[in-house]
């Protein structure tokens, strides 16, 4: 019998049967489209012109083809030439702040919690759910200082992978809890939202949000999609900082909003990647979650601290759920959330590093109090960019109003260029944009603003 299996495989390997078939296991698999976001700085990098500028701050350094060599040979090397892009004059719009020199930024709070930290706490696993200090530091921020949601114990809330996988262990939970249930989202979103619903396996729907003529809120439009949706459906709504558009609803349409989901009985799912971030006031960003906390809606949040406090590569965030009564017991909830159901077969417990710094920081009066003070200076410079980008392409004698550049608030612009704009933004003079045309208003600085300004009104004089 054996020494028949051994002729079975020889034949096997010789005829290549064996071959084709492992080969064609993964035959289905096709290239991953390029992420539309993270695309624009990988394009960016590879740009011929910027690279051989680059070459030139090297003093002469590589060849040509041994930069394009470099860039395509790894991540180490990715890095290395990123950093030198990050000296170069052209704007590219990144999802991440920089300062008016274009660096990336550590705020002197992280640095300082990173002090206390080191050497004096062990890496042990975190609970399933995460750090109990982190979280409930990061609910004050959400519900209050004084919330009696939090001092009922009336809010599940778990540690998260960032705003992603918060919004991600929302929709698991939707899926599972409320299987045939959908989601409203609003039409633009951040990209990444529609492949989180989808891999979740929950339906979408979407509801009208921007108005491209007035490049503002179609709020008309948006209060017909909540009247009109079936009573109960789930919404997806941006807190503050709406990306890609930065256009929020005011005081009162948030009021307007917040009645008619009472009216419905619909319920209220925020995304709020950008606290503090928008106009430099915690508090005043968190406030259309106050309006409907304060109409008796039950909502759930995801929270950041990839912006506010600039641990983008920490990835620390929180997902909580409010709980209907005081009698279901939040952890009840959090073990439903967090440990057997779903955190635990995606990754099992959350990264500690990152809700250590979050823990010291939001626990230590001083350092909160420093961490405000940056975190207003960053949302000031954003703001200080938008007036600045405005008054640049007025001076240029534009034909279009350009007001929605300071209407509108957050990182992100919505400039209005088409995708045909953008393109000439890219291949004339070098700029790198989203197609829809979202400028990260961080990218901009002060010596950059006046040759973008120039272009865009280059490409958009004709309009």
């Amino acid at each position: 019998m054996a020494f028949r299996t051994g002729i079975s495989r020889r034949m096997m390997i010789r005829s290549g049967f064996g071959l084709r078939s492992m080969s064609s296991w993964w035959g289905s698999v096709e290239p991953a489209a390029k992420d539309p976001i993270l695309g624009v700085t990988e394009a960016f990098l590879a740009d011929p012109v910027l690279i051989k500028s680059m070459l030139e701050l090297r003093d002469g350094g590589f060849r040509l083809r041994q930069v394009v060599v470099l860039i395509s040979f790894g991540l180490k090397a990715m890095n290395k030439w990123t950093r030198l892009a990050n000296n170069f004059p052209f704007p590219h719009f990144s999802g991440a702040y920089r300062d008016d020199n274009g660096k990336p930024v550590v705020l002197e709070c992280v640095r300082e919690a990173e002090r206390r930290i080191a050497g004096k706490l062990n890496m042990e696993y975190l609970p399933m759910g995460g750090s109990v200090n982190m979280v409930e530091e990061t609910l004050k921020l959400a519900y209050g200082e004084n919330s009696e949601f939090i001092k009922d114990k009336r809010i599940a809330a778990v540690q998260a992978l960032s705003g992603t996988g918060a919004c991600r262990l929302f929709a698991d939970f939707q899926k599972r809890f409320r299987p045939d249930s959908q989601i409203y989202i609003p039409v633009p979103t951040w990209a990444n939202h529609h492949n989180i619903w989808r891999d979740a396996q929950v339906p979408q729907r979407t509801f009208h949000y921007y108005h491209p003529e007035t490049k503002g809120l179609d709020f008309a439009s948006l209060m017909d999609d909540v009247k009109n949706a079936p009573n109960g459906s789930f919404f997806l709504l941006h807190a503050c900082a709406h990306n890609p558009t930065g256009v929020d609803p005011s005081e009162e349409q948030w009021k307007e909003i917040s009645y008619q989901f009472k009216v419905k009985g619909h319920f209220a799912f925020f995304d709020m990647a950008y606290q503090g971030f928008a106009s430099g006031d915690p508090e005043r960003d968190a406030k259309s979650i106050k309006i409907f906390l304060e109409d008796g809606h039950l909502i759930g949040i995801a929270q950041s601290y990839a912006k506010n406090m600039g641990l983008y590569g920490q990835r620390v965030g929180c997902l909580s759920i409010q709980v209907c009564s005081v009698k279901m017991k939040s952890k009840q909830w959090l073990s439903r959330v967090s440990c057997s159901r779903l955190a635990r077969p995606m990754y099992s417990n959350p990264p500690v590093q990152g809700a250590l710094i979050v823990s010291t920081i939001l626990g230590d009066p001083e350092l909160k109090k420093l961490w405000l003070k940056e975190v207003k200076v960053m949302a000031d410079r954003i703001i200080g960019m938008r007036t600045a980008l405005r008054e640049n392409l007025e001076k240029l004698g534009s034909p279009l109003s350009w007001e929605h550049i300071t209407n509108q608030i957050g990182m992100f612009c919505y400039s209005g260029l088409t995708p045909e704009q953008v393109d000439r933004m890219t291949n004339e003079f070098h700029i790198y944009m989203t197609r829809n045309g979202r400028i990260s208003m961080a990218g901009i600085t002060t010596g950059n603003v006046s040759y973008l300004a120039n272009a865009i009104h280059e490409v958009s004089k004709s309009a």
